[in-house]
Parts: structure tokens; sequence; C-alpha cells
């Protein structure tokens, strides 16, 4: 069979969670979803985008109008068609590499034969057992996936032998060596420096064992664990001593795997309930498994579901759960949620439909490409707790269908709630993956219909006068679907200073995480460069700052520390003797900073700690973890050499706006024309510091970097600049242009330092996962975090206050784990005897309709009259606003805006409406938290 060649580019953040041999399995294969209702269309999204060789969808069924509340490739124009008619277009448009095909016939054994995957969602118990016994009998993979309202359930079976290749994704694990005995079994001690993460029955191979070389060449080896430092192996006692070094390394080992066919997985159930899986705490699994086989009972009976919020249908469902429960003497039911199951099954739930559609898409891959551990069999969700609280009254007739896009989330929400749902305000941050995905649920919900628009301005601390209070104040919450902490806290913060809930959600490959955040009732998300932007971005904005801000210099020299050293330092270099004239001095820069990093530094470190070096306690500096480097010696016939040069001379080129070029033979005309003494780097500013100088300061180094840094002053002033009107170009990273050398750059520097350290190099694939901080994704995962996602925003609308009603989340859809798990409460802190929390502040108007802004001295007033607290330092970020120990007094007749604009030396917006001070109080001084002073100008 032909190989077949993948799309790097189109698939690349899959790749990185995956591989290329998995990815070259899966497009080998065919998958038949049957049912296009939400849920189906759900699976078929996430396989076609995983990159099958083609999906068919299969559909009896004519669109109705509750098929609109989670089918979102399905339109009021098309009802009365046929449903996967309807949405084969639209899928197909999703992934140019996948065949996707209709079927609207009966699945006939002729039919099912041509696939290798077989998915049934939202079929009956009968349709289940019929197509689930031809499948195992012909070893076709097979999945169902049911969802029911606010409860789903998935059952897999794989065959009577079915290979995983790797079980759950991860890096293999490996460990240095720091001792391996000679006798049967060998004792391997790993460095004491952190403990193994080997297992029992793992197999691992031996690389740069120095003495006990057999090892190196020997195949994998089951160990077997001893402690956290040690486990045994073969037979090592005619094997040569061991010396030094070495690193044991995991190889992954294929598993076989064998599943019951349906109707016998049935029966087994009934004697073991712990074959069942859940994915919440305190769930009973098995009452939800015998609730499901319970539905199918009814329908088949009465040929519909239970009616919404039918208290007779539910009764009747529990009764037929009973009797199930005695034929299994099952004596453990969950009655309360059986009922609950009945009264919301007519439902159909976007959120839903996407947790567990992310789930068995994840599963038909499984089947697929056999990557990861799959579902062993069955498994089983409810959010039955997104439910009103029991006080509030139902009326049946609130949950009947209304013949709108919506009913399947009437039947379990009511029209009130559809309507609550329509006047909710949201703020989003983030489009990528997950933002897609909740803006696709939030779509389907109904959430803020008829209302919505398209932000491009970034969410940060620069854009205040955009993102104000009066923005915040007209949401209801805000949903995170942020890539990075840094942005996450931010935000975070923004909800917490105007009080508003934030949804939260990340995926790391197979991993996901969702948080709510609640005002008044749980924890916040909280507080939880590299060389490329020193050479060619840090230092060129800097110069660029320097040449356009008169007081950059005063500024920087205010900080009086060594990283403001570094900066006046760079600048001058870069407008002295750096500044290159034509590419060949370009070059020659290149070639210096080659030395410098990969010869000159290495051997400094060397000189510091010689290869030989011994610790107080006489053991090797050089060991386990710690490798011993050796300086690269130049080389223009090597080709990483040569590629860094050229990175690194055109990048260094585009800063001061010099032409470059790739010619390689034209570049080494250049080096072979530089002088040995020119590859020494131009050295740093030589300011001389005198003992006494120093000894006056009390040796201390921060008086040393103020001494340098008045030096630097006085010589920047004095530069005289070749070109006034002249500005650097800062190089922003971007991993994925192939033209700019910025990945060429990475690639290079990175195998360097590997080659200094005789580590194994990394090619360009891994090093743009590396360097670009790209996120490995799969659509999976995407989905199912942003279906967990809407169900806390079903529980924010409805105005739960429990914190027993909300769930934070962490999945792993590689091996199947589930952690849902309550928020923590907020935690309080104690000022001057009094409780607070995170949530809690001191809020003041500071500006009363028709009055001048409150100053200093009011506010000071304010706060002890009100609050019985008396200030005696206020602060806005790093900034002193106010200090009892200094002399302020000419502040105290300021107004707040003057008094920041003062302080932080920078213009305050004019549509500014709220400044956070945080205050330090005498009565309790030394308190590390206290409620900020939040000053309301509007």
């Amino acid at each position: 069979m032909a190989q077949v060649e993948i799309d790097e580019g189109l698939y690349s953040r899959q790749l990185y969670v995956i591989g290329h041999d998995a990815m070259r399995q899966m497009g080998q294969a065919d998958v038949l979803v049957a049912g296009m209702r939400g849920l189906g269309v759900e699976i078929a999204k996430n396989v076609i985008l995983a990159g099958v060789r083609s999906v068919t969808v299969q559909d009896e069924g004519l669109v109705e109008w509750r098929d609109l509340s989670s089918q979102f490739y399905l339109k009021e124009a098309n009802l009365g068609q046929n449903r996967a008619l309807c949405s084969e277009k639209p899928l197909s448009g999703l992934n140019a590499y996948v065949r996707v095909a209709s079927w609207t016939n009966k699945l006939d054994e002729n039919f099912l034969c041509k696939f290798q995957v077989v998915v049934l969602t939202n079929s009956p118990l009968e349709e289940q057992l019929r197509v689930g016994s031809f499948c195992h009998s012909n070893d076709i993979k097979f999945i169902v996936a049911d969802t029911r309202g606010l409860c789903g359930q998935l059952f897999c079976d794989f065959g009577e032998s079915f290979e995983v290749r790797d079980a759950n994704g991860e890096t293999p694990v490996s460990a240095m060596i720091a001792q391996i005995s000679k006798e049967n079994p060998g004792v391997v001690i790993c460095t004491d420096e952190e403990s193994h993460q080997f297992t029992d029955e793992m197999c691992v191979t031996f690389s740069e064992v120095q003495g006990m070389t057999q090892l190196n060449s020997h195949g994998p080896i089951q160990i077997k664990i001893r402690d956290r430092y040690s486990f045994s192996i073969c037979d090592t006692s005619n094997f040569s001593d061991y010396v030094k070094g070495g690193v044991a390394t995991e190889v992954k080992q294929a598993q076989k795997l064998s599943f019951k066919p349906l109707d016998v997985a049935l029966e087994e159930v009934l004697k073991n309930p712990e074959l069942v899986e859940t994915t919440d705490f305190g769930k009973r699994p098995l009452s939800l498994h015998l609730g499901f086989q319970a539905l199918h009972r009814f329908t088949q009976k009465h040929n519909r579901m239970p009616r919404p919020r039918s208290l007779a249908d539910a009764e009747e469902l529990l009764s037929i759960t009973k009797k199930l429960c005695m034929e299994m003497k099952f004596e453990d039911l969950d009655e309360d949620a059986v009922r609950k199951f009945s009264l919301v099954a007519a439902g159909d739930l976007a959120p839903v439909n996407a947790f567990i559609g992310g789930l068995a898409a994840q599963e038909a891959l499984k089947a697929c490409s056999g990557k990861f551990t799959p579902l062993r069999q069955w498994l089983y969700f409810d959010a039955l707790e997104c439910l009103a609280p029991e006080e509030q009254v139902m009326f049946e007739d609130d949950y009947t269908p209304r013949d709108c896009r919506y009913d399947g989330q009437i039947a379990v929400f009511g029209s009130a709630f559809q309507e609550k749902l329509k006047k909710q305000r949201y703020f989003l941050v983030g489009a990528g993956a997950i933002g897609c995905e909740l803006l696709k649920n939030f779509a389907l919900i109904g959430l803020g219909a008829g209302e919505g628009g398209s932000v491009t301005n970034r969410v940060c601390a620069e854009t205040e006068e955009v993102y104000t209070h009066s923005f915040y104040s007209r949401l209801d919450g805000v949903a995170a679907a942020l890539d990075n902490v840094d942005a996450r806290v931010y935000l975070d913060q923004c909800c917490v200073r105007n009080k508003k809930p934030m949804l939260e959600g990340g995926t790391l490959g197979s991993k996901g995480h969702t948080l709510v955040v609640v005002p008044h009732l749980t924890e916040s998300y909280g507080r939880s460069s590299d060389q490329f932007e020193g050479l060619f971005k840090q230092t060129a904005e800097n110069v660029n700052h320097f040449l356009s801000d008169p007081s950059f210099v005063d500024r920087t020299v205010a900080r009086g520390d060594v990283e403001a050293v570094e900066m006046l330092e760079g600048v001058y270099r870069s407008l002295g003797d750096e500044w290159p004239q034509n590419w060949a001095e370009c070059v020659s820069w290149a070639r210096r900073q080659w030395e410098t990093l990969y010869n000159n530094h290495i051997r400094q470190l060397l000189h510091c700690f010689p290869p030989d070096q011994v610790t107080s306690s006489g053991l090797p500096f050089w060991m386990g973890s710690k490798r011993c480097p050796h300086p690269l010696t130049f080389d223009t016939s090597n080709i990483t050499h040569m590629d860094f040069i050229v990175a690194a001379a055109n990048l260094y080129g585009q800063i001061y706006g010099v032409p470059g070029s790739r010619n390689r033979a034209e570049i080494q005309r250049i080096l072979d024309g530089v002088k040995m003494s020119d590859f020494t780097p131009k050295s740093s500013v030589k300011i001389a510091v005198t003992d006494e100088q120093l000894k006056e300061e009390n040796e201390e180094r921060k008086d040393e970097d103020k001494i340098k840094l008045e030096k630097l002053k006085e010589q920047l002033s004095k530069l005289q600049l070749r070109n006034h009107n002249f500005r650097m170009h800062p190089q922003e990273f971007e991993k994925d242009d192939d033209g700019n050398f910025h990945m060429d750059y990475i690639v290079a520097a990175s195998n360097l330092r590997a080659e200094n350290y005789d580590i194994p190099t990394a090619d360009r694939h891994k090093s743009k996962l590396i360097a670009g901080r790209i996120i490995p994704a799969i659509a999976t995962t995407t989905a199912a975090i942003a279906g967990l996602m809407c169900l806390e925003l079903y529980k924010l609308v409805q105005g739960h206050r429990a914190i027993s009603s909300f769930r934070n989340a962490y999945v792993n859809l590689a091996t199947q784990y589930f952690v849902l798990s309550l928020p923590c409460v907020a935690p309080t802190f104690t000022v001057a005897d009094r409780r607070f929390s995170l949530w809690d502040d001191f809020l003041v108007q500071g500006r009363l309709q028709g009055q001048q802004e409150m100053t200093l001295e009011e506010l000071l007033i304010h706060i002890q009259e009100k609050h019985q607290l008396k200030v005696n330092a206020l602060y806005y970020g790093s900034a002193v606003l106010y200090s009892d120990l200094s002399d302020h007094s000419e502040r105290l007749t300021l107004s707040i805006s003057d008094l920041v604009r003062l302080a932080t030396k920078r213009e305050i917006p004019a549509n500014q409406e709220m400044f956070e001070i945080i205050p330090s109080f005498e009565e309790d001084e030394d308190c590390p938290n206290v409620p900020a002073i939040r000053v309301m100008l509007s």
C-alpha cells in the first residue's frame, strides 16, 4: 500500500500530538458515522478535521425543528429534508484531503463491510445490537454514542485483538545514570537530582554508558523497580566494569487488548458493575447505565421519548429502571438521578453533544491509528446539576416545543430560560480553536441572540481606554479562550476588578482543563526572553526608544539595576562600533557571535569548572544531567555552522536596513578575509570603578550599577549619530514565514548548543514546536473543552449560588482520564480583625455628579471615616502615590487623576473611569493581602 503523504502545514499542531505514523494510519481509514443530529455532526466534524481517508454520514430521518438546537449545518430551509444530504456538502468543506459522502438508506451488511470504523449515534438498542454483532464478527471497530438532554453514553468494541501502539502519547521517560552494578540482576542507580519515572515491567534502552558499553548495544531490557532512584535489569555479571555516565530511556511496547461485543458486554455489566465508568466525582454510573437501558424499553413501548418535565413519564421510567435493578440485584439506585434523566431526556443540547462528540471522535481515531488507550468499554456522563434549584416552580407547558430552532434546549430548561439566554451579554476573548468552538456553541444555544460584534483590539493594559469599567459593567460574563498564562491572568484581574464571572478553558494536545470563576463565591484564576529576542528585537527596540524619547535614558538610569546597565550598554554598542555599514560587516558580526556563543563562553565555563572538577563531597561536578560541554571549532564545511552565519548575518542586516544574501560562496569569501582577531566580540563599554568608589558605596552591586549608568548616560549624550533619521527594525519572532530567517536561526543556534553538550539535535519540525511556543492541539479535545465550558455557562445564567453546582475539569482523552471537581471557595484574609476575600474592595465615588474630582486628602478622610482604617501608604501598580514616611504634603490637594499622573509620569486616558489603588493601613501594615481601593470617576 502506498504511503500516505501528510500536509505538515495543515496538520502541524495535530502532528505534535499523534505523530506521523498514527497520522498515516488514519489516512488509510474509512469511517461511517450514522445519525446526523447534533451528536453525529460533531463526531463527523472532528474526524474529518483529523484527516482520515473518508467519512460517510448516514441518516434516514428528516430535519425537525429540534435538530437545529445542536446541528450546526442545518437551517430552517432544510426542514423536511434528509439530514445526511443536508450535512454532506458543508462537512466536505472542512478538509480537502478527506472524502465525504452521504447515505440515506438502512445500514445493511453489504454497506457496513466497507468501513474500518462504524459509529452509531442516538440509535435504538435493537440497531446497536444488530450492527454491533456484525462489526465484531468482521473485525470492524464499533462505537455507540448517545446523548439525551444533560446525559451522555459511550460504548466501544474494537474486536477480539486490538493493538495499542502508544498507550498515552507522552514523551518516553528517561533518567541519568550514576552507577550500574555487576551482578545478576544488575542494579541501576539513577542520579539523586530527582526520582525516576519508570514503572514495573517497562522496557528501557541504554546510551552513552562508559565502561559497561555492552548495554549501549543491548536491545530493550525489562526493568523491575527497587525504589525511587533505582531499578534492576538483566544479568550484568559478565559485562565490563561501569565507569560513568549513561542514560536509560523508555521503549514503548505495543499492547494487545480484547473487547466484548455489545450483547455480551451488557450481560457482564450485570455481574460486574465496575465495568461502567463515569466522568464525575460522586456519580453512580450504574444508575445512568440502567436509566439508558430503561429508556430503550420506554421508547420501544410508547414509540416516543418521555415528555419534557412529565412527572408521570418520569415515574414510569423509574419503575422500569427498578425492575432492571431487581434483575441484577442492584440495591444502590440513584432514583433522583433517574427521575431527572427522564425529565430532560427529550432535550438536545449543543454543549453535551460537543463534549460526548469530542470523546467519541477520539475513540474513532484511536480505532484507526492504535494511538492512545481506548475506552474499556462503557462511559457515562451527566450534568444534571445544571438544572434550576428545586425550589423553582416548573410547569410542563413551559418545556413543550415552540417550532423554533431552540426546541431541543427548551425541552431541558424551558422557554423563560431561553429568553434569559437571549438577553445575555458575554465577552469572548480569543478566537482561535477554543474560541471558534465557543462561538459555534453560543450561536446554537442562543446566547445574546440578535446582539454581538467583532472587536479587534487586544485585551491588555495598553487598551484599558477601550475596555473600560463601563464596558465591563454592560457584560453578564466573560469567556477566556486564550493561549498563554499572562493573558489569562490579566483578564482574570479585569473580571475580579469588575465583579464578572469568567469561564476559562485550555488544551494541550489530548489534555484539557476548564475553570469557572464566580464572583463572591470561588477563587479566581490567579497568578499561577530568549536569545533571538535579545539579539534581534529587544536591543533594537531600546535603540528606537533612545532615538525618539528624550526621557528614555533618565528613566533607565533611575532604575539603577543590572538590567538597566545592559540596556544602555546595548544601545551604546548598537549605535557605535557594532553599527554595520555594509553586508560584509553583518557577516563579520555573525562570525563573532558564533565564536562568542559556541567557543568563548564554553571555554570560560570550563575555566571555572574544569572537566575534572569535584564537589565538596568529592563527587564529580560534571555527572548525571550536568553534561560536560566542549567548545566548537568553526568550520565552513559544516552545514550547521554556515546555517547560523547565513541566518544571523541576514537578521542583523534586517534590523539595520542592510540588504543581505543567501549566497554561501560570497559569505565564505567574506569569512576568509576576516582576521582571527576580529572573531573576538567587541567589548562592552569599559567603566573604571575604583576600589575607593566601591568602598564609599559599601561595596554593594547596586551602587556599582549606578556608577556605570551615570558613565553610560554621559557617553550616550556625546554619541555622534551618522544619520539622525535612523531607526532600527526590531524582528518580532515569526515561526511560519520561511523567508525571514527566523526559524533558520533558531534551528541552527539550538543544534549548535546541542553539539556543545553532545546531545541529540532537533529537526526543524520539533524546533518550530519549541521556539514557536506552539500549543499542540487536536479538534477532539477542543470540542470537548468548549462543551464543558458552556455547561458552566448554563449554571451562571440560571443564577446558581451553591458551589456544589459548579465544576472545574481536567481531562485527558488519550487515556480516558476525567476529573470533574468542585471549584475552591474564594480564600479569605484578615485586615484589622475583619475578614475579606479577593472579591472585596473599598469602592469610592471619586466624582459626584456636577462636582470636581476627589482629592487625595478627601480620599484618606473618606476611608478613615467610612471603614475606620487609617491609610499610611497608597500604590498604583509599582508607583508610590502616597506615604506618610515621605514628605507628600503637597500631594494632598491633588486630584486622584493628577496624583496618578504625577507618580507614574505618564498621561492618563481622558475616559479612564476607575483607578485601582492598593493601600497599606496603619492598623495592619504588614498584612500581605488587602482589599483594593477602587475610585470610580464615572
